[in-house]
């Protein structure tokens, strides 16, 4: 097991450093550069001459390559050039925000998709399988704005029993920042809920006509332990391992979720940073994403060797 954790962490090591050579590049090729948006298109040549040469622009590409993952991994990822502050501060601020309403989601869609996609897939073809199945379609095809918007319309404008919008600083506690994520929260478990739910269907109706469940029916056992013992368990491995896999997949979703909500996390810093064409800060922000879409990712990949008894057995050989 630890040769295969140790494997998966220099592969994601290999994905990160190449995200960070396309990130820079991506941003090299951008018309102007970080000076400009600094000091505006009325900028004297002088000045923008002045202000490369203290950001170093003034340097190669591959040199100002090498210092900026040399700053990284000292943990200094620049200075926001609309804010005035260091681009960590912003960045690690924010994550907090917006890991506050992913963990928040995933604690409750997670168990409450896996439940329902149980029901729905031990009640095929009857109406609870219907009901789930039309709930599940309805909040995979919606976009996430219209989630959002609805949310607000109905809890907000009807009965005014949520906040539409976060209208408090991004740096307030935890506790006055909660009554803010519920909508946030409400929109992205509804979306994680729609695609494990069908997930977890499919797995458990799987499991149902397998060979070793369907011996222990044969030899008439309870129906309950039936399924606990011996259907479960089966079904639960693409389950789980799916359900790592897309919540790496909705990172992108908390980008529109929050500007939805003008919600203060990571996904309005990066709209405002793309507006104010803050360059240091929008590579930052790409690569803390990318940092955690990869993590989650190596943490799917890891449940799935514990809960799979082949590949273990597979690697002790």
């Amino acid at each position: 097991m630890l040769y295969m954790i140790v494997r998966r962490f220099l592969w994601s090591l290999i994905v990160f450093t190449l995200v960070s050579v396309v990130v820079f590049t991506l941003v090299e090729l951008l018309p102007g550069d970080a000076a400009t948006a600094y000091l505006g298109r009325n900028a004297t040549p002088e000045r923008l001459a002045l202000v490369r040469s203290e950001l170093g622009l003034d340097r190669p590409a591959p040199e100002r390559f090498v210092a900026w993952v040399g700053g990284i991994l000292h943990g200094d990822l620049g200075t926001s050039l609309s804010q005035r502050q260091p681009v960590g501060d912003l960045v690690w601020g924010r994550l907090r925000n917006s890991l506050l309403i992913g963990l928040i989601a995933a604690v409750i869609s997670i168990p409450l998709s896996l439940l329902l996609g149980v029901i729905a897939g031990l009640n095929r073809d009857r109406w609870p399988d219907s009901i789930l199945s039309i709930i599940s379609l309805i909040s995979m095809s919606l976009p996430e704005f219209v989630i959002g918007t609805l949310l607000i319309f109905v809890f907000s404008l009807q009965f005014g029993l949520l906040p539409a919008v976060t209208i408090i600083d991004d740096t307030a506690p935890l506790n006055e920042l909660l009554p803010y994520t519920i909508l946030p929260v409400i929109t992205l478990t509804l979306i994680i809920c729609g695609y494990l739910l069908r997930i977890m269907r499919t797995s458990i109706i799987d499991a149902l006509r397998s060979e070793h469940v369907q011996m222990a029916e044969l030899k008439g056992l309870p129906a309950l332990r039936v399924v606990l013992w011996h259907a479960l368990p089966g079904a639960l491995l693409p389950a789980v391992t799916a359900s790592a896999l897309v919540l790496a997949y909705m990172i992108g979703n908390l980008v529109v979720i929050e500007a939805v909500f003008n919600y203060p996390g990571l996904g309005t810093l990066a709209l405002n940073a793309i507006q104010d064409r803050d360059l240091p800060l929008v590579q930052a922000i790409v690569l803390v994403l990318a940092g955690c879409y990869l993590l989650i990712n190596l943490l799917a990949d890891i449940i799935t060797f514990m809960l799979n008894p082949r590949l273990r057995t597979l690697r002790a050989g």
